[in-house]
């Protein structure tokens, strides 16, 4: 069979690089798409061509599939590799590139629409001897009939978009008077994901874990699996940390669940590289069910290329291409241990809301046993537009621990000053006991969360940072004469000169004023600094009003009472409601002069494909409203106030 001279690849970030790395290996012709808001990302530099398809929204560039198409004929490209997310696992836009003599690098259009809806995908799995988990039938249910079939599997349930994948819209659901608000949010989620608010429920279990097993499928009847993943270190039900092979699976049950998926991915006529998602019980690892089947390449592949030898992206093509697998399941073993972060554009510190701004000093870690896929340069807006995930760093070692010790070494060396992320919480996750161990399950993140989060800002960071600032006020060296009354010496007649004094502080948090002794002002280089603390000396990354560490990061700015108390708003305190995080309001529920409760829903801000509710923090009435449906917003800007009742009700409460 011949390669193709030309692959568009239709997505963006670091899925976009990772796939035009390997057709650049294999001699092929890149072309890359970018909206107005990526115009001088990293993938379209990496690109061999590269073409506008629209403004920022994705609606109208990333998600346009006549747009997507005309670039295509444009470049005279092939085929299409559309990574994951976007139309990734969308049957309309594969059906569409068929017909416009293109070959889209993945399953057929009937695969991804059967295992696309959830419904038809577990009756499908299940005909073919594959058990799943105990839920509602039926596609099209109501609110009530929705409600209904949960209180019948009993509580707590699972409300799951029936179009959707990679968590999006799922809410957990513990208690049957909020079943009917869980599933309008579910419904709104999978709406604004998927473009289709279908839901289905399913029975919850308890501190399950996630194994997923990775498949490969030519168009000549040969389907293999590549050994499982364990996804079961998780928050809000998106992945986290992947690794493979899973320390929860002996050779036996690693047979038997690779079979099932086999099997998956036979009932519906699979080809190219797919994952067997599967639930299993940490108590019984025999017992385990079909979840759903994601008919794409996984955010999560470099583990099982690590372990295999085999490039799944390479495979894609030549599987899309006509190539024959030219390996039998007996061919593939799994050889040592790899396990993979998410850095995602989000603020732990702030109850892990997405983030943003501008990359200031990027540092990412490569080398031996060390992989980083990113879509990541220094300048790169990062926005509120897209997916909050940034880049994945991998390690791989000859066993788990060693593994574990290296990913944990190169996300203390991740550097991403200017947006906040999470790669210090993910470091100091991959310590926790119940990690190292391997005793892991779905709730883990969530219930240890709050403990892998450090309290307040270090000494050493204001040190840092009044450090840097100290630095900046001493006079350049000159050997030649200096006028004293220029130099910020501090000096004064009969006493020690006078320390420096900075007042500093960080978003949301209290300002603190920190002093720096003039005769020991600590040495600065251009792009670190050091600072002695309790005869400790930590050394920091600093790009402008950041300093980083460890893979965490602080933006410390200077404090300015006269300015905090001009600028913004006249209002403060717990009356004024602000924006968590930058993003979009997409639900007003109030208008001025409303009387609101004390936890009402007011609004709904939406950022990196999550919602966000604002609540009233006390009962009252609202006083000002500074948004609608539609409107942009920055981080703490106001969005509302609500000023309390004053009765004696309201005043007890």
């Amino acid at each position: 069979m011949t390669m193709f001279d030309t692959v568009l690849v239709a997505n963006r970030g670091e899925i976009a690089v990772r796939v035009i790395r390997t057709l650049r290996a294999l001699g092929v012709r890149s072309v890359a798409v970018f909206s107005d808001a990526d115009a001088g990302a990293r993938h379209v530099r990496e690109a061999d061509t590269a073409v506008r398809i629209g403004p920022a929204p994705a609606a109208e560039s990333y998600l346009s599939i006549d747009r997507l198409l005309d670039a295509a004929a444009r470049t005279g490209a092939q085929a299409v590799h559309p990574g994951y997310g976007f139309l990734a696992e969308n049957a309309g836009f594969a059906q569409a590139c068929a017909e416009a003599g293109l070959v889209f690098i993945g399953p057929p259009a009937s695969a991804i629409s059967l295992m696309g809806d959830k419904i038809r995908a577990k009756e499908t799995v299940k005909a073919a001897g594959v058990p799943v988990v105990p839920g509602s039938s039926g596609s099209g249910l109501t609110d009530d009939e929705l409600a209904a079939a949960a209180r019948e599997i009993g509580m707590p349930v699972l409300l799951k978009p029936s179009a959707g994948g990679g968590g999006k819209g799922m809410r957990l659901t513990r208690v049957e008077s909020a079943l009917l608000d869980e599933i309008a949010a579910a419904r709104r989620e999978a709406r604004a994901s998927f473009g289709d608010d279908t839901l289905l429920v399913e029975r919850w279990i308890d501190r399950p874990r996630h194994i997923e097993i990775q498949v490969l499928a030519d168009g000549h009847g040969r389907v293999v699996h590549l050994g499982e993943r364990e996804c079961s270190l998780q928050r809000r039900h998106q992945k986290i940390i992947e690794e493979a092979p899973s320390v929860l699976l002996d050779e036996a049950t690693r047979a038997a669940m690779g079979e099932a998926a086999v099997q998956a991915a036979r009932s519906c006529g699979y080809r190219g590289a797919g994952t067997v998602e599967f639930i299993v019980p940490g108590t019984d690892p025999s017992q385990y069910y079909f979840m759903e089947m994601n008919t794409r390449l996984q955010v999560e592949h470099p583990v099982t290329e690590l372990i295999t030898g085999i490039d799944l992206v390479e495979w894609q093509l030549r599987v899309a291409a006509g190539e024959r697998l030219s390996f039998g399941q007996d061919d593939i073993t799994l050889t040592g241990h790899a396990v993979e972060a998410r850095v995602c554009a989000e603020d732990p510190s702030r109850g892990f809301l997405p983030s943003g701004g501008t990359v200031l000093r990027l540092h990412e870690p490569q080398g031996e046993g060390v992989r980083t896929d990113s879509g990541l340069t220094e300048g790169l807006e990062v926005s509120s537009l897209y997916d909050p995930m940034l880049s994945k760093v991998i390690a791989y070692g000859p066993d788990r621990a060693t593994a574990l010790r290296k990913l944990r070494a190169a996300l203390a060396e991740t550097v991403t000053l200017g947006v906040p992320t999470n790669a210090g919480f993910l470091r100091r996750l991959l310590a926790h006991p119940a990690v190292v161990s391997g005793e892991m399950d779905t709730g883990l993140v969530e219930r240890e969360a709050d403990a892998l989060v450090p309290g307040g800002v270090p000494d050493e960071v204001y040190e840092a940072a009044a450090a840097v600032r100290a630095a900046e006020l001493a006079p350049p060296r000159t050997t030649g004469w200096a006028d004293p009354f220029s130099v910020p010496s501090g000096w004064r007649m009969g006493g020690e000169a006078a320390p420096l004094a900075f007042p500093l502080r960080v978003p949301g948090g209290d300002p603190v004023t920190h002093t720096v002794r003039r005769q020991a002002v600590p040495r600065v280089e251009e792009h670190t600094v050091a600072v002695e603390v309790h005869g400790v000396t930590h050394t920091f990354h600093r790009a402008g009003d950041w300093l980083g560490r460890d893979g965490d990061s602080w933006h410390v700015l200077d404090h300015d009472p006269v300015e905090a108390a001009l600028s913004g708003t006249a209002h403060s305190g717990v009356d004024t409601l602000a924006a968590p995080m930058p993003g979009t309001v997409t639900v007003v529920k109030v208008a001025v002069g409303d009387v609101v409760t004390a936890g009402q829903s007011l609004l709904v801000v939406e950022a990196m494909k999550m919602e966000h509710v604002i609540s009233a923090p006390h009962a009252g009435t609202v006083t000002e409203l500074d948004v609608t449906a539609g409107s942009t917003v920055a981080m703490d800007q106001v969005l509302a106030v609500v000023t309390p009742d004053e009765t004696g009700e309201e005043a007890q409460a």
